[in-house]
């Protein structure tokens, strides 16, 4: 199996990026200025419903995808099943709503789904203007260019005069447009609504390139009809920090999907997976007795059961196992931890306390 980790960054090479990923929100037509819930609005619906309503994508393998007997896999999917886990008891009791870029946040704002978990850019106007509220980063990414490998094209430079092929409602225009003005590079911009639409249209010889996340670059390796015919560029354009999002206003909420996500990193940090996490029950340690609700009810504190954590990890299992089961070296991806190793590790990911 080809090797694609080399167009991932690495750590040290994203952290000294300049480029930010600005908000395009105004071009996507969202009005986010009467968005907003109530706390514990969202925590009633979904435990009166028994089901978590999860927007994610289901064209981008790895991340949100359909396999070939219709089921929603890949990295996303599974923090859906994990918030699933925690609230209700139950990692499949989600019900997968899938979203195009542009319709990802009206979803949120009109209440048709309780958290998007769609490859979503934490950025200044989504988190205000747009009535947004992230939880913690769950993937450090960038903005990376896909060309043919004999364009001749190396550098974004050598993309002087072509057309460039990117998704309606995302980030990605306007990060592209920043970079490109301040390399005097004239280009001419085709938008697709949707990511299938735009890698058609780049493999046909429509657009000379196409610009997204460099994992959602790296991730087309899955469906491009001849992989070895397309590189990834070095240049990043941005910080891409993805995130899960839900409606501003609802604090309640937005601690329940954040305090998930950090017990998915914190049980990595313990070294506790789906196998073992049962032997962990018995520990002395009581950091580790009270992430899993041995002692010291958190999860009341959120509205959940005490032993919401440990719902999570049991049946979906910690960061790590998450990443490795989606991206890691026994996938097609082999994709480097990098930025979204622990903290320990030379990463970025790094729990809260629970306590």
């Amino acid at each position: 199996m080809k090797n694609y980790s080399k167009y991932l960054l690495s750590a040290a090479a994203l952290l000294t990026l300049t480029a930010c990923a600005g908000g395009t929100d105004e071009a996507e037509g969202v009005d986010g200025d009467n968005a907003a819930a109530t706390s514990g609005e969202t925590l009633s619906a979904v435990l009166d419903r028994g089901e978590l309503n999860a927007g994610v994508n289901d064209q981008l393998p790895g991340f949100g995808y359909v396999d070939s007997d219709g089921n929603y896999t890949g990295f996303d999917i599974d923090f859906a099943k994990a918030i699933a886990a925690g609230v209700l008891g139950d990692a499949e009791a989600v019900n997968y709503r899938p979203l195009s870029a542009q319709e990802r946040f009206t979803a949120v704002q009109t209440g048709e789904v309780d958290v998007l978990l769609r490859n979503t850019t934490w950025t200044a106007s989504r988190d205000t203007e747009v009535g947004l509220d992230f939880a913690p980063v769950t993937f450090y990414d960038g903005q990376g260019m896909m060309v043919g490998a004999d364009s001749g094209v190396s550098s974004l430079e050598d993309l002087e005069g072509m057309i460039i092929g990117v998704e309606t409602g995302t980030t990605t225009e306007l990060n592209l447009a920043d970079q490109m003005e301040a390399l005097g590079v004239s280009y001419e911009t085709q938008t697709f609504d949707d990511r299938d639409a735009l890698i058609a249209a780049y493999e046909s010889g429509s657009v000379d390139a196409w610009t997204t996340d460099r994992s959602g670059l790296v991730s087309a390796f899955a469906v491009l009809d001849d992989p070895d015919a397309h590189v990834i560029l070095e240049d990043t354009l941005s910080k891409e920090p993805l995130a899960p999002a839900v409606l501003h206003g609802d604090d309640q909420w937005n601690d329940v999907v954040s305090w998930i996500v950090f017990a998915l990193i914190q049980a990595e940090e313990f070294g506790i997976t789906q196998d073992n996490v049962d032997d962990f029950l018995d520990s002395d340690d009581p950091d580790i007795r009270r992430l899993l609700g041995v002692e010291d009810d958190l999860g009341g504190y959120l509205g959940l059961e005490s032993d919401f954590a440990y719902q999570a990890i049991l049946q979906v299992g910690n960061y790590g196992e998450i990443y490795d089961r989606h991206l890691g070296p026994d996938t097609q991806f082999d994709l480097p931890r990098g930025m979204n190793a622990l903290y320990q590790d030379g990463g970025l990911h790094y729990s809260m306390p629970f306590r």
